[in-house]
């Protein structure tokens, strides 16, 4: 399973890499989503300040959904998906690969984002330790999560918007604990160790989820 999981991270990177579609696409759709919030909630730096945590994965929500749709995209049609079940590749090892990928996107999504927090947003950030964990945990779940309700649509004609009504919904959690581990991190008062235990817990959810079902799920 591991094996095939580094076999496909490592091709989808690579097609990624070539075709430069999250350098030039997904990464600018990200940012300019963030300073048109900014925009629209105004000048004033302290009201800025106060709604970037949720203004920063709104941003990363809205942006992952274009790189799931493009990683989907890199399966091509359904005599693809044979041709690599053919090749007897473990389908455990295909989410897993196909959520490896991802989350290295995602990385590099909130890297780009969060420069833009910091910059625009006037923000400061007093706990740099729980920030970065709450960075490592939310796109695990993301991105798994991301991946399993992806196959559900594959296939389907109208996947560019079913995706989206699917996913997000389920993403409300993540959301709000990544918002509030944010906003802990910039100052604000709350326990932060029952957001990050949130975000543990859906992504370790998420994962299993996608290790038990994704080969029923890519067969159906």
């Amino acid at each position: 399973m591991l094996r095939d999981a580094r076999l496909i991270a490592a091709r989808d990177l690579r097609i990624e890499m070539r075709s430069k579609v999250a350098t030039w696409q997904v990464l600018p759709f990200a940012f300019l989503s963030l300073i048109l919030f900014a925009f629209a909630i105004g000048p004033d730096p302290t009201l800025l300040k106060q709604t970037s945590p949720g203004l920063f994965w709104l941003s990363l929500l809205f942006a992952s959904v274009l790189g799931t749709q493009r990683s989907l995209s890199i399966e091509g049609d359904g005599a693809t998906r044979e041709a690599t079940r053919l090749l007897g590749i473990d389908p455990a090892g295909i989410f897993l690969g196909k959520t490896i990928a991802l989350l290295i996107e995602l990385a590099a999504l909130e890297i780009v984002l969060l420069g833009g927090v910091l910059v625009f947003f006037h923000t400061q950030v007093s706990n740099w330790p729980l920030l970065i964990s709450s960075l490592i945990l939310a796109p695990i779940g993301l991105a798994s999560a991301s991946v399993i309700y992806g196959s559900v649509t594959t296939g389907l004609r109208s996947t560019a918007t079913l995706l989206p009504l699917l996913v997000l919904p389920v993403l409300a959690p993540l959301l709000i604990a990544g918002a509030r581990c944010f906003s802990v991190a910039t100052g604000s008062r709350g326990n932060s160790a029952e957001w990050l235990g949130i975000l543990a817990v859906f992504a370790g959810i998420y994962v299993l989820l996608g290790i038990v079902l994704y080969g029923p799920l890519e067969e159906s």
